[in-house]
């Protein structure tokens, strides 16, 4: 079948997120033909340039969110009437949202405004294609003034109503930079209108197109979310005022209670994802739990020898910032060291984000102060018990090294998604001790010790008690390995995603016209062999409406260099 891959930021960029696991998933299933649609975030990340694709790679199509093009388009009378309503009716689905309201339920007065959403935003994807694009009628000051009349219209919410001029501005702006999807012409028949199925990488602005190619060609549509991209819009820019957080919020929690309510399967990677969808309207029934695949082979050595690590050695392996939580760890060790003097603590990794620097001379001072540097002897160099150390170095080469110096694994955070340091930990056999955070009970199951965040002492306990135990430690990190070879391989997510592919497929109308050279319809032009691998049909024969399997009547394209702009290699 032909899959038309849909990503945000990332894939098939170098620097994209989540572009491993896309080229893993697209690799891994080289039966099947995919047309990948991508919208990069800056121009580094365009300069940067893309991974190597493989044969099967037929169409990489590009479009940037991050410059705004001047279209030049001339909108008349009537255009410019059609743009004020389907706007101002979206502007104020998102002023009678209230702050905190979980938008995709489907009863009451919410299930209204989900419609009076969904309406608004076809309407103006409709308005796009019939213009050839909108990207100056959304810069315009008809869009400000039509939020601005939303804002101060009768039932708006407080943090609506408090919006000020700067705000409605910045709104109208990052609006203009989500909805930038209406405006590309990748919906006709030889783009997405061709495919078999959309697969969304992620939520948000890269499921709009999805849902487009979903309203014109009644593709359907299945997404992916590793991390909910609302629970990501909730935590970026807290300073920012509220009525610009806040009608922000409303837009994003309803295009992701569209995009549950449109998709025809939704994957998400854990629990704790399943349960942000669940809240924003996701329908239990299309939901299935996919865990994200891993690659198990560079750890594998590890895993055969866990008897060879250092008994008295905690490893904590990561990014290092805020939100790992490094102070409560040194804290946690201090208690731990009371009890088994000989313990070392090793923490690998590289400062992360604008604050990781600062943070990890934080850690480093604070080691400093709770463990002076200690000698074995009066002819010896001291030493700290402590150590921070980056992968890469001759001691420690990769991070599978890393973990093989141990005998336990730390996981200290207070915000953590799905725990790929800990599934690697698994993988390599070793026994582990973890904050309840994120999916991490999820991802260790009872193969290790879980403590509550931001408590030194639990975690101190823990790590005393599996120190003091070493056939404790052995059993957990053999069931540990066993359970994320089971779980958590790349051959284990991409058999998932090849099942759902058919699973989708299977309960998709087919609908294809074959006309002949008069434009009569052409009985039984399609033969039994089009539902098989294979390119079975006459190239005279034209297609004028498809939904079905599109490698039984087009040509492959493949692709070569990358370009700029919206038009890909072809």
């Amino acid at each position: 079948m032909r899959i038309g891959l849909l990503t945000e930021g990332g894939y098939p960029y170098v620097s994209g997120e989540a572009g491993l696991w896309c080229d893993r998933l697209v690799r891994g299933l080289e039966q099947h033909e995919f047309d990948v649609y991508a919208l990069s975030r800056s121009e580094r990340q365009e300069d940067d340039g893309w991974v190597p694709l493989p044969p099967h790679v037929s169409r990489v199509r590009t479009a940037s969110l991050w410059e705004a093009e001047d279209d030049g388009i001339g909108y008349g009378r009537r255009a410019r009437r059609r743009f004020a309503e389907c706007y101002g009716e979206l502007a104020t689905t998102l002023c009678t949202t209230t702050p905190g309201e979980p938008s995709g339920s489907p009863e009451g007065a919410s299930a209204l405004e989900a419609d009076r959403f969904a309406n608004a935003l076809y309407g103006l994807a409709e308005l796009a294609r019939d213009e050839g694009g909108l990207p100056g009628a959304l810069r315009s000051e008809t869009a400000v003034r039509a939020l601005e009349r939303a804002c101060r219209a009768p039932g708006a919410h407080r943090s609506a109503r408090e919006a000020r001029v700067p705000d409605l501005l910045a709104v109208a702006a990052r609006l203009e930079r989500a909805l930038r999807p209406l405006s590309l012409d990748w919906y006709e028949d030889d783009g997405l209108g061709a495919v078999d199925l959309c697969h969304a990488a992620s939520g948000g602005t890269a499921a709009l197109p999805g849902l487009l190619a979903r309203h014109f060609s009644d593709v359907p549509l299945l997404v992916t979310e590793y991390g909910v991209r609302l629970r990501t819009h909730y935590l970026t820019e807290p300073d920012s005022p509220p009525a610009i957080r806040s009608l922000l919020a409303a837009f994003h929690g309803r295009l992701a209670a569209e995009t549950y309510r449109r998709a025809a399967v939704i994957t998400p990677g854990n629990t704790h994802a399943r349960r942000w969808q669940e809240r924003c309207g996701a329908d239990r029934a299309k939901l299935r739990t996919v865990h994200p695949g891993m690659d198990a082979t560079p750890f594998s050595e590890v895993g055969e020898e866990p008897g060879g690590a250092d008994p008295h050695t905690l490893v904590w392996v990561g990014r290092v910032e805020p939100a790992k939580d490094l102070v409560s760890l040194l804290h946690a060790f201090a208690e731990v060291r009371r009890a088994e003097p000989a313990a070392r603590l090793r923490i690998v990794g590289a400062p992360a984000g604008p604050e990781g620097p600062a943070y990890l001379a934080h850690c480093r001072g604070l080691a400093a102060q709770l463990f002076p540097d200690e000698a074995d002897g009066p002819h010896a160099v001291g030493r700290n018990p402590v150590t921070f150390e980056e992968t890469g170095g001759p001691e420690l080469p990769s991070r599978a090294h890393a973990y093989a110096s141990g005998a336990l694994v730390v996981l200290s955070s207070v915000v953590e998604g799905f725990p790929a340091g800990l599934v690697e930990a698994m993988f390599c056999g070793r026994a582990t001790v973890s904050t309840d955070v994120g999916a991490v009970v999820e991802a260790i199951g009872g193969t290790g010790l879980v403590v509550p965040p931001r408590n030194p002492r639990a975690l101190a306990e823990a790590c005393v008690a599996l120190l003091r135990d070493p056939e404790r430690r052995e059993r957990l990190g053999a069931a540990a390995r066993a359970r994320a070879l089971e779980l958590f391989t790349v051959e284990q997510n991409v058999a998932a995603f090849h099942g759902i592919y058919l699973e989708i497929l299977s309960r998709t109308p087919v609908r294809r016209v074959v006309l002949d050279d008069t434009g009569e319809p052409l009985p039984f032009a399609a033969p039994a062999e089009a539902h098989v691998p294979g390119r079975w049909t006459d190239p005279a024969s034209r297609v004028v409406a498809r939904s079905g399997p599109g490698w039984a009547t087009d040509a492959p394209v493949r692709a070569t260099a990358p370009v700029s702009a919206t038009e890909g290699a072809r």
